[in-house]
């Protein structure tokens, strides 16, 4: 029988991290301050939005919102970034991604200093991913692997794959996996979308972090027989008997996978609700850092 790595636990073992980091950096008026920066629209992001504003609101983080001006020109986004990071009742500022033309997300996270990036999405923070060096990761990137550690999945000197390729998903999950001590210390192989044969890439993957996007695409075709699946991937497929007319799904097929795969995390209720956790944590750390105190590697 597959076992299903609910992310519940993993969420509240970080909210009381959380609090007890906020003792230290200030409750109340002057709790830290997320801003998450989105365009306002229904899909991925807005699942992600009522997540941090029900966090936030539960753990006592200031949060607010800045939607974007779709009529406005493309340096928009670079102007409310540059505000955000000159303000200082503000700690962490999230930008949702990706990003329509015209939304220029790399130029925008330049204004953004490295402390305040509490998804760690900016070229200073992967460069010190990429080093080793201290600084915030992707909350989801981090949420994955405690998923991983909290049920115990075999992590160190293991094979392990990571599907998708992305600069704020996939390539920093491959970088934190591969972190020497205390680190995960796995073996990682990275497929993606034009992978030839995933099947074949994936044959001696013990656990596989799917960030690939791709609704459905790992089956038992693909997925050794025993894995481990976390998958970090959400989708939308139609659904027309149900409200909205879609169902939301992640990368792995969880049909397929049942009594296939050892365990699975669920789409929703797996990766999600940690990643929100690791988002709230990430913003009490960057109130800390601000104000002098130590940074994580």
């Amino acid at each position: 029988m597959t076992e299903r790595l609910e992310g519940a636990p993993v969420a509240e073992a970080l909210d009381r991290a959380t609090r007890a980091l906020l003792e230290t950096v200030g409750t109340g008026p002057e709790a830290p301050c997320l801003a998450s920066v989105h365009r306002g629209e229904e899909g991925p992001f807005r699942r992600y939005l009522r997540g941090q504003q029900r966090a936030a609101e539960r753990l006592g983080v200031r949060f607010r919102e800045e939607i974007l001006d779709s009529a406005a020109g493309p340096g928009a986004l670079s102007a409310v970034v540059r505000r955000l990071d000159r303000d200082p009742s503000v700690q962490g500022v999230l930008v949702e991604h990706p990003l329509p033309a015209p939304y220029d997300f790399a130029s925008a996270m330049r204004e953004l200093r490295a402390e305040k990036d509490v998804d760690g999405v900016g070229t200073e923070n992967l460069g010190r991913l990429l080093n080793g060096e201290a600084g915030h990761a992707p909350a989801v990137c981090r949420a994955a692997i405690a998923i991983a550690r909290h049920y115990g999945l075999p992590l160190d000197g293991q094979s392990v794959a990571v599907v998708g390729r992305s600069g704020t998903v996939g390539l920093p999950l491959a970088l934190l996996l591969l972190q020497r001590t205390p680190g995960p210390n796995a073996t990682v192989t990275v497929a993606h979308s034009r992978t030839g044969d995933l099947a074949r890439s994936l044959a001696t993957a013990r656990i596989i972090f799917s960030c690939a996007g791709h609704p459905r695409l790992l089956t038992r075709s693909v997925v050794p027989e025993g894995a481990a699946v976390v998958d970090v991937g959400l989708g939308s497929v139609p659904a027309p008997e149900r409200p909205g007319g879609v169902v939301w799904v992640g990368d792995a097929d969880s049909d397929s996978l049942e009594g296939w795969a050892s365990a699975l995390t669920p789409v929703p209720g797996g990766v999600g609700p940690v990643t929100v956790a690791q988002l709230m944590w990430n913003t009490a750390k960057a109130a800390q850092m601000q104000a002098g105190g130590p940074s994580d590697p």
